[in-house]
């Protein structure tokens, strides 16, 4: 029997779940799943705290080292957004459900180039078939364990620019080339793509005014767009390995539909914000507040729980197996 209380069973299309009262006392669990009219607000902010100190030092003391720092501090409070963003798929910002939206849309998704309103049902269905054959997100993990030739050659993609590239051009360029099988004019094509892209346009406009006001327009390629076509991408990747890499297709027990990565707090500045890196626990109990997933983590360690969850000691260790496939002769 599994730890999640689960005998061997045949596949089914929904992922199985816990109950979290059969965990937890209720005493417990109403401290764990305590949500916050500030805490949501107040990490909104310090994402955007951190991103204005990060440039900071680089215009106050402008160097390569003070660069490179900036860009990677930057890129990873980008990806914090996009972390933030999907805690608004959960509700979990802020329990007023219009102030949580607001949040999650305008100033988490918007300024990255996502959607709250796209986000949420896709990755609400990837809670819903986790692992299972009908997740939307399978294929992110599919392709592990892979080479490392191949992981530094995806590495190399991300800093340089091309998975950005990809990511944000691609689908307009697709259907541009497809104009002629469709007959949909392009202009109405590339008028479409501006409307979908019109929140992230208006940002990255609103920031370019406000830097040029500052006498600091060239900020805003050097310190916004930089870190979003690399750090951005590459953190982004790292996380996604780190969660689902290696984690079995098709898992029947609900404490290893995904990785838990005990990040140190290097890893938790570049590359893991605002706790993501525990994502076992965000599985099992996906309406919990980011917040106080360590603290489910703690509870369910001293009952001895976390024996059979997937774990991780650090990023280099996952991302070490996930590439861990011989190279072919």
């Amino acid at each position: 029997m599994s730890p999640g209380g689960l005998c061997d069973a045949p596949h089914m299309a929904v992922a199985p779940r816990v109950k979290p009262l059969d965990l937890f006392t209720p005493e417990e669990w109403t401290r764990i799943s305590a949500r916050s009219s500030w805490r949501g607000i107040w990490m909104v902010a310090h994402a955007w705290g951190v991103i204005l100190a990060a440039g900071a030092l680089f215009v106050a003391f402008p160097n390569p080292l003070t660069y490179v720092l900036a860009v990677m501090l930057i890129g990873a409070r980008q990806l914090g957004l996009a972390i933030l963003m999907h805690e608004a798929a959960h509700g979990g910002l802020h329990p007023k459900l219009k102030v949580n939206d607001w949040l999650g849309e305008w100033l988490c998704a918007a300024p990255v180039g996502a959607s709250l309103a796209s986000y949420r049902p896709y990755h609400l269905s990837h809670h819903k078939y986790a692992q299972q054959a009908e997740d939307p997100d399978l294929v992110l993990s599919a392709p592990f364990p892979t080479t490392r030739r191949s992981l530094r050659r995806k590495m190399i993609r991300d800093l340089t620019g091309q998975t950005f590239f990809k990511q944000r051009f691609g689908p307009l360029l697709g259907k541009m080339k497809g104009a002629k099988t469709t007959g949909q004019p392009k202009g109405a094509i590339f008028a479409g793509e501006i409307a979908r892209q019109r929140p992230f346009l208006l940002w990255n406009l609103g920031i370019l005014v406000v830097l040029s006001a500052l006498g600091l327009w060239w900020a805003w390629p050097a310190l916004w767009i930089v870190p979003m076509a690399t750090w951005f991408p590459l953190v982004t990747r790292l996380r996604n390995i780190a969660e689902h890499a290696l984690v079995a297709k098709d898992e029947p027990d609900p404490f290893r539909h995904a990785r838990t990565t005990n990040a140190n707090w290097i890893e938790r500045a570049l590359i893991a914000p605002y706790y993501v890196n525990f994502h076992a626990e965000h599985h099992m109990f996906m309406h919990t507040p980011c917040w106080n997933l360590p603290l489910a983590h703690r509870v369910l360690e001293k009952k001895g729980l976390t024996q059979g969850m997937l774990t991780a000691p650090g990023y280099l260790s996952v991302l070490k197996a996930a590439s861990s496939k011989p190279v072919a002769a």
